[in-house]
C-alpha cells in the first residue's frame, strides 16, 4: 500500500515541527513549507495526498496558493484543510476555494478525524 503523503505550508516553524511529529508517528510521510509561491514545484515533486495550508503564509498568502492548485488540471482535486487563526476562517477557506478548514488554535485530534477524512477518500 502507497504511504500517504501530506503537504503542509504554515510559516511557524514550531507548528510545522509538531505536524511533523504527529502525522509521522501516525504513518504518514510529511514535507513541510515556510511559503507558498512554489506551490506547484511542491506538489508536483512530492504528489500529496492532502494539503494543509496556513491561511498568513509568506510569499503570496494562502489563497492565492490554493487558487493557483485549482486552476491547475493536474492538481485541482486533491483535497486542501485551510488552517487559520482568523475569526472568518469559515468565509477565507471558502475563498480559498479549501475543502475543509480548522481554526488555531485547535485540538489535535480534531485535526487527525480531519486528515483521516480526506486521506481514506
Amino acid at each position: 500500500m502507497d504511504t500517504k503523503r501530506i503537504l503542509i505550508f504554515d510559516d511557524d516553524r514550531s507548528i510545522l515541527d509538531v505536524f511533523t511529529i504527529i502525522f509521522g508517528e501516525n504513518g504518514y510521510c510529511v514535507e513541510v513549507s515556510e511559503t507558498s509561491h512554489d506551490i506547484i514545484e511542491r506538489v508536483n515533486k512530492f504528489r500529496p495526498h492532502l494539503i494543509l495550508m496556513d491561511n498568513w503564509i509568506p510569499d503570496i498568502g494562502g489563497i492565492e496558493a490554493v487558487r493557483l492548485l485549482r486552476d491547475h488540471d493536474k492538481f485541482k482535486d486533491i483535497p486542501v484543510i485551510y488552517i487559520s487563526a482568523n475569526n472568518d476562517i469559515n468565509f477565507l477557506a471558502k475563498k480559498a476555494q479549501a475543502d475543509d478548514f480548522i481554526a488555531k488554535p485547535f485540538e489535535l485530534e480534531d485535526l487527525e478525524r480531519k486528515v483521516e477524512k480526506f486521506i481514506r477518500r
